[in-house]
């Protein structure tokens, strides 16, 4: 609750003191009530001076009730003083007696300025009620405002308010009090009144016009006072009845004009004594007055004729209700004229001065005052009546009596009248009657000037300002029809046209003398409340746009009109007016959210930028889903205005941080994301409002884009490849650092390419939990630098594999057989030169065992087989990612950079070169199996001498021992691979035994049969009855090597001739080629072969063989 001030909260007591005594006098607490002298009912007597302690007191021993007693009872306890010199300056006591007061109040008393004087104590025997000390502004009130005067107690029945018009009062003022914020901006642009009329004069004055025009249409009568029991079955039934009750209540009204009056005169809040004098008076100045209508009298001034002081029990208020007739006529007449006075301003003063001797004939003796009072009246009438008979309003409503000229008076009562429209109980619903009342008020429209447009302006003005005070949208809605009856200019008749161009009034605002029409002194501060709100809607509206709808229909309407009194010729003002409402508003809240944001900064975890982000995306969110589609009616892109304000104001504030980003650092982690996805977000809601099409134009209009995902990549790629370094010398580490052991027997693999996996996934790990914008490009970097990793592992296990030609023995100088020692004779490209081995490779050769090469391929193996899963994971992660994005970027950037690309190929460099090195590492196996392991068995002495001597059964067992230990360590999916490779360098050693075995190598056709059964046991050997190698691989690689041993078979003239064929040019009819014919001949131990290979190819003899 609003803190009050201490004038309002000072006088809620006196009303609060009002309702409860009321209540207690009028049901039935009291067993009799005695009237003091005079007095008929409680309507005659001023419940103010009652003292509450007597009452209660009464009501505890259920004692009668006097009156008399209680009223001299509280005026006694006026003598007594309440404060004193001592003690605290703040603190105030009770000086009533405990046991009748009851419980201590639960409203804490106002504040006591520091200012105040000390307190005094002095207990009286009986007191009325607790006394406070009053701050010295109220000190300084006037004497009728004052609570501390002892002639503000003496108020007279004109001041004691009927009980239902009293509660309907205090909500009235409740509802004053909760909705004060938003009615300080709400107050017509009229001037202020010259002789200081109040609401309740006005309020007064308002239902003196209603029963005038009522009078004129035949419907006046005087009522008779109620009995006191009539009043009190009233009262009790008030105060305890609903809101249904109410209802059916009303239905038992008096039926026509009369009914519709109580009614009026109860929401107006009119006593039934002042109704009375009014009807009275007004019916007693209609005599004599014959054709005359009671609605062209002058009506304040007949009233003074007519209402004598007899006719108040209570001097105050005779005196207040003739001030308020004679500022009456003094507005009416001279203050604010609408057309000049001519010969009559020298009047002015003399109607003055007769205001001013009426007003002082009360302090005279009666008799005299009676004289002075009777003459000045009959002096005002004369010069009251010729003001008011000056012709104005150009004779639109037809009346001659202008008892109130200026327009600001009428309008100001006519408001009045306008404002009993509302029920009582719930001030935010129009009454049952509201109809009628309206059709009622519309025979006053003669006495005040009042037009239709005027009438819809002026009501429209006053459900505006209920509907500020009570909130109820129902209002809102009845503002919006009265606003669209008042035509625009060109649709109003020439006469209607100037008459309201007539209607202007000058107002002192802000240091100035400011003109306003009458649409502008009526609409513009409904326009001024509600461009504050919508100027700021994202605070007002927040709860929901369904009121925002009628808001800004408001807004609309009001701007039209007051437009065309401004006569602005706007190209689109709907559009243009809304386009300030979101700039205004959008700004705001934004200023508000990032205010929030760095207020929180120090506690958040989170990058200032960042959290600005999300905050702003939400703002957005709202501003689409609720606050757009209202807007939208009058502004179709009212979405894009604002999204695109959003990112500009965004955009401002992130512009610095992007141009010092240059690391991938924390804060660019948190922040490019955000404003990444923000801007991608924003592009959604342009596109959804414009489509695809339109996206383009606007983003080159009105976006400046951040191009987070330039900066971004060049961030990134940068990441990347000092991260790629590294992962480089890591893998060199871990190779060099490699033993080339198994794990374990379940993974036969080194430990080595584990580690370069786990390195390269963790890079990857990384590299995707950036949530920093990519582009394909620097997805391909880092593709290619993990390819590159896995070739340097290749290059790194296959580096100790030597050459074949380091690794085979050099071939023996091809001779021919002889007994005799050989003459050193060579043949061109036959004979080679023995190259020695490095004894360097010679030592990584020996220690290249058996195991660690089955390690080096299994680690190869691991490494292509499990390329493919990190493939596959890099390809899936990167595919959520990007269809996680909004693809919507094309439209900033002028091409799409969203497409996932096919990343299936990204590794095949590695491919290739580990399956390149693994068939290196099985070829060399085998050859150093063969070569180097099994030389001296294999290649030095099979078959030397004579075959039969040295048969290939013994290498056979040798093998099998190193081919269990080669599948004991080598995976299952690489052994035939492996084996192939020992299979295929058997072979070609068993064809070197045979074509390049030297001197000790010498065989004849009867040595066939030998070398085909050995050929075949090492066939079978490798088939191994089906658990080896597949029988038609090795038939394949068998097949090169039964040529060979066909010829042995041969006969020598047979091969002579053969080889002199081939060397004519001819084709081998054993489909061989000159340089084997040639070596089975020098290994061919007769002396035909030797002396034709002598002759012909002049190859040396060999030495003789040792026995």
């Amino acid at each position: 609750m609003d803190e009050e001030n201490p004038v309002e909260l000072l006088q809620r007591y006196r009303r609060d003191r009002h309702v409860l005594l009321n209540y207690i006098l009028s049901g039935n607490l009291i067993k009799k009530v005695v009237m003091p002298p005079g007095a008929i009912s409680l309507d005659d007597v001023d419940i103010d001076q009652v003292s509450v302690d007597y009452v209660l007191n009464c009501a505890k021993k259920g004692d009668p009730l006097d009156l008399g007693d209680a009223i001299r009872l509280y005026h006694d306890s006026l003598d007594y003083p309440y404060v004193d010199n001592t003690g605290d300056v703040e603190g105030f006591y009770l000086v009533t007696r405990p046991e009748y007061s009851g419980s201590a109040p639960t409203r804490e008393p106002p504040s006591v300025p520091a200012t105040a004087p000390s307190p005094v104590v002095v207990p009286p025997p009986v007191v009325e009620q607790p006394q406070i000390a009053v701050p010295s502004s109220v000190t300084n009130l006037p004497k009728s405002l004052s609570l501390d005067s002892p002639t503000e107690k003496e108020l007279t029945i004109d001041d004691i308010e009927d009980f239902e018009d009293d509660e309907g009062e205090f909500d009235s003022r409740r509802a004053s009090r909760r909705h004060q914020t938003d009615a300080n901006d709400l107050s017509l642009r009229l001037p202020l009144f010259e002789t200081g009329i109040t609401d309740d004069d006005l309020r007064e004055a308002a239902y003196e016009i209603l029963v005038a025009a009522a009078g004129a249409s035949g419907g006046l009568i005087v009522p008779k006072k109620e009995k006191k029991k009539e009043k009190r079955h009233r009262l009790m039934r008030k105060l305890g009845r609903s809101k249904s009750e109410s209802a059916e209540s009303q239905t038992h009204r008096q039926p026509g004009l009369v009914g519709l009056l109580e009614i009026l005169r109860a929401q107006l809040e009119i006593t039934e004594s002042m109704d009375i004098r009014t009807r009275q008076g007004l019916l007693n100045a209609m005599v004599g007055k014959v054709g005359k209508r009671m609605d062209n009298l002058l009506i304040p001034l007949e009233l003074l004729c007519c209402i004598s002081r007899a006719e108040f029990s209570d001097m105050k208020a005779y005196l207040r209700w003739q001030k308020r007739q004679l500022n009456m006529l003094e507005e009416g007449l001279i203050n604010h004229p609408v057309v000049g006075f001519g010969e009559l301003g020298r009047k002015v003063n003399e109607l003055r001065n007769l205001f001013r001797k009426i007003e002082e004939s009360e302090s005279l003796s009666p008799s005299a005052a009676e004289v002075q009072r009777t003459e000045c009246l009959r002096s005002l009438r004369e010069v009251a009546t010729s003001f008011s008979e000056r012709p104005a309003r150009g004779d639109l409503t037809g009346e001659v009596c202008h008892w109130a000229d200026g327009y600001h008076l009428n309008a100001a009562l006519y408001e009045k009248m306008l404002g009993s429209v509302f029920d009582t109980l719930d001030e935010g619903k129009l009454t049952e009657e509201v109809e009628e009342i309206l059709e009622l008020l519309k025979s006053t429209w003669r006495i005040l000037g009042i037009t239709e447009i005027i009438h819809d302006t002026c009501y429209a003005w006053v459900l505006f300002r209920q509907f500020v005070f009570t909130g109820e949208q129902g209002l809102l809605k009845v503002v919006i029809e009265h606003l669209r009856k008042i035509p625009l200019k060109e649709q109003r008749g020439p006469q209607e046209r100037l008459h309201l161009k007539s209607l202007r009034s000058s107002v002192d605002a802000d240091d100035s003398c400011q003109d306003f029409t009458f649409f502008q002194s009526f609409l513009s501060p409904v326009q001024k409340w509600v461009d504050k709100k919508l100027n700021d809607y994202h605070l007002h509206f927040s709860e929901g746009s369904s009121m925002m709808v009628d808001i800004v229909t408001v807004a609309m309407l009001t701007r039209r009109i007051l437009g065309e009194e401004n006569d602005k010729a706007m190209e689109s003002p709907d559009r243009d007016q809304i386009d300030r409402y979101i700039t205004s508003s959008v700004k705001s809240a934004f200023m508000k959210i990032a205010h929030s944001v760095e207020i929180k900064a120090d506690t958040s975890h989170e990058h200032v930028l960042a959290s600005l982000a999300e905050e702003t995306k939400k703002l957005l969110k709202i501003e689409a889903n609720i606050f757009s589609p209202v807007l939208s009616r009058w502004h179709p892109q009212a979405a894009v205005l604002s999204a695109s304000l959003l990112h500009k104001l965004y955009g401002n504030k992130l512009g610095p941080f992007l141009e010092h980003a240059e690391h991938l650092t924390e804060d660019v982690v948190s922040v490019f994301p955000a404003a990444d996805s923000l801007e991608q977000y924003i592009m959604s809601v342009m596109a959804s409002v414009v489509g695809d099409d339109g996206l383009d134009s606007l983003c080159r209009q009105k976006l400046v884009p951040y191009e987070i995902e330039s900066k971004s990549g060049m961030v990134v790629l940068r990441w990347v490849n000092g991260q790629l370094e590294r992962v480089e010398t890591w893998v060199k580490r871990a190779a060099e650092q490699e033993t080339w052991d198994p794990i374990s027997p379940q993974q036969r693999h080194g430990g080595s390419i584990v580690e370069v996996y786990r390195i390269i996934e963790e890079t990857a790990d990384q590299f995707f939990a950036f949530k920093v914008p990519m582009r394909i490009g620097e997805l391909n970097s880092f593709c290619r630098g993990i390819d590159k990793a896995f070739q340097i592992y290749t290059q790194l296990v296959t580096q100790p594999i030597v050459d074949k030609e380091d690794l085979v023995p050099p071939v023996p100088v091809l001779t021919r057989y002889k007994k005799e020692l050989g003459i050193k004779a060579f043949v061109k490209k036959e004979i080679q030169e023995v190259r020695p081995v490095d004894e360097r490779k010679s030592s990584e050769i020996v220690q290249l065992t058996m195991s660690k090469l089955c390690v080096r391929l299994n680690s190869l193996y691991y490494a292509i087989s499990q390329l493919g899963k990190l493939e596959d994971s890099i390809s899936e992660r990167w595919a959520k990612r990007q269809s996680d994005k909004i693809n919507i970027r094309r439209s900033m950037n002028g091409k799409s950079k969203s497409v996932v690309s096919n990343q299936k190929n990204q590794f095949d460099g590695s491919r290739k070169e580990i399956n390149a090195a693994i068939d290196r590492v099985c070829e060399f196996t085998g050859l150093k199996v063969i070569f180097w392991d099994l030389q001296q068995p294999f290649i030095d002495n099979m078959y030397k001498n004579s075959v039969s001597q040295a048969r290939l059964d013994t290498i056979v067992e040798v093998l099998d021992l190193v081919l269990a230990q080669l599948c004991d360590v080598i995976v299952e999916q690489l052994r035939d691979r492996v084996v192939t490779g020992l299979l295929q360098a058997s072979l070609d050693g068993l064809v070197r035994v045979i074509l390049d075995g030297g001197p000790t190598r010498v065989f004849s056709p009867n040595d066939a049969p030998l070398l085909e059964e050995d050929l075949e046991i090492l066939k079978e050997f490798f088939i191994s009855g089906g658990d080896g190698l597949p029988r038609g691989t090795v038939e394949n690689l068998v097949s090169r090597v039964r040529p060979v041993i066909n010829l042995i078979k041969q006969e020598t003239r047979v091969l002579i001739d053969d080889l002199r064929e081939v060397t004519q040019g001819g084709k081998s009819k054993f489909g061989s080629d000159s340089k084997t014919l040639l070596r089975v001949l020098c290994h061919r131990n007769d002396s035909e072969a030797s002396h034709y290979v002598k002759k012909h190819f002049k190859i040396p003899s060999s030495a003789p063989p040792s026995t």
